[in-house]
């Protein structure tokens, strides 16, 4: 039960948009999820400042998950997280936060795990 949200300081058209869900959707089992549960959030034209100064390219990126990872399998995710970011949309991996949140309650269509 992954979530991945981001937030993004450029405008992305729909077909990046729908891109960086596939790529993202394809990145999720290094942390051992299947892209069968991901569900992915795309929040751009984002406000974003770091150091005190406004990022003409950045994102902040959270992952959430049901349970944990490995410290390595994060390690390997943030890795490509920043990757697919600089490929895709020209970001560079320093103006670049990601996050990770285990959640041990998450929902799903009416029940909890």
């Amino acid at each position: 039960m992954p979530f991945i949200d981001s937030k993004i300081t450029l405008e992305l058209n729909d077909a990046q948009k729908d891109s960086l869900k596939t790529k993202l959707g394809r990145a999720v089992s290094l942390i051992g999820k299947p892209e069968s549960y991901l569900m992915v959030g795309i929040e751009d034209g984002y406000d974003l400042y770091f150091a005190g100064n406004k990022l003409d390219k950045g994102a902040y990126v959270a992952v959430s998950l049901f349970g944990n990872a490995s410290s390595e399998d994060y390690e390997k995710m943030t890795a490509e997280i920043c990757r697919i970011l600089e490929d895709e949309l020209g970001i560079p991996g320093k103006s670049v936060y990601v996050t990770y949140h285990g959640v041990n309650d998450w929902g799903w269509a009416g029940r909890n795990f």
